[in-house]
């Protein structure tokens, strides 16, 4: 038997869409570097920040649950 390679012809109406999402593709914006590493730093700090502070609440909270527990 004879194999047909169908998946490997793209059709017109495929033409136009591969063309469509080039004309797409160069409507986006992209960001500057210098602007994504100032978000990618602010993400970290705020994160980390967030993190102690909620560190810091847990750790109040158990002091706070332990001292009542051994009243």
């Amino acid at each position: 038997m004879a194999e047909t390679n169908k998946g490997a012809e793209v059709s017109p109406k495929g033409k136009g869409w591969f063309k469509g999402l080039k004309a797409e593709f160069h409507k986006i914006s992209w960001t500057s570097k210098d602007d994504v590493t100032k978000q990618t730093i602010a993400v970290v700090v705020v994160s980390v920040i967030l993190g102690l502070l909620i560190a810091l609440i847990d750790f109040l909270l158990q002091l706070g649950i332990n001292f009542l527990v051994n009243l």
